[in-house]
């Protein structure tokens, strides 16, 4: 090997070879099997050379307006008449019933969760048995409480669902920033 095919590969061209074999996976060029078989070869690739060993067969990154793989749009929210999905609209100009269910959701499916672990554990042994459950939601449902509280008092729960939702449009930009970038 002379030149550049024997040069040392770099951790970024490994995983830039494995992108082109995602792409390839995703456009049906390869299968499964041959997917793994060569993202294997492609981390153990040492050498410009051996990863282009790789991807010989394969043709290079196609422009945007000529691949097989579209990119994907964001989905519009379905519109429903006179509805609003978190109708109550605090002073800081966010839903406060929004953040609120935000907020206490994970921790009433966790604790409907332990509670039916309880409940079944006490009726396969046939007694009431101590209320364990407490021990995980008690402490975690006072930090929710004192977070409602202070963030109803100070109106932060509109600050949180706009900077939440600035946050998340961020993220979307620099995800369709990457894909066009690939491509």
């Amino acid at each position: 090997m002379d030149g550049r095919d024997g040069m040392r590969a770099a951790d970024a061209d490994r995983q830039e070879t494995a992108e082109r074999l995602r792409v390839a996976l995703e456009e049906g060029r390869i299968d499964l099997y041959e997917y793994d078989e060569r993202l294997q070869r492609a981390y153990g690739a040492k050498t410009y050379g051996e990863l282009a060993g790789v991807l010989a067969d394969l043709p290079g990154p196609a422009p945007v307006e000529r691949s097989g793989v579209v990119p994907r749009q964001p989905e519009a929210e379905p519109a429903v008449s006179g509805v609003t999905p978190h109708p109550v609209v605090s002073a800081g100009g966010g839903t406060t019933a929004g953040w609120l269910v935000e907020a206490w959701l994970p921790w009433l499916r966790v604790a409907a969760i332990l509670t039916a672990i309880w409940l079944f554990s006490s009726l396969g042994s046939r007694h009431l048995a101590y209320f364990w459950p407490i021990w995980a939601l008690g402490p975690w449902g006072a930090v929710l409480l004192f977070r409602t509280a202070g963030g109803l008092a100070t109106g932060a729960p509109g600050r949180d669902a706009e900077r939440r939702a600035r946050r998340r449009a961020e993220r979307h930009e620099r995800r369709r920033a990457r894909r066009s970038g690939r491509r």
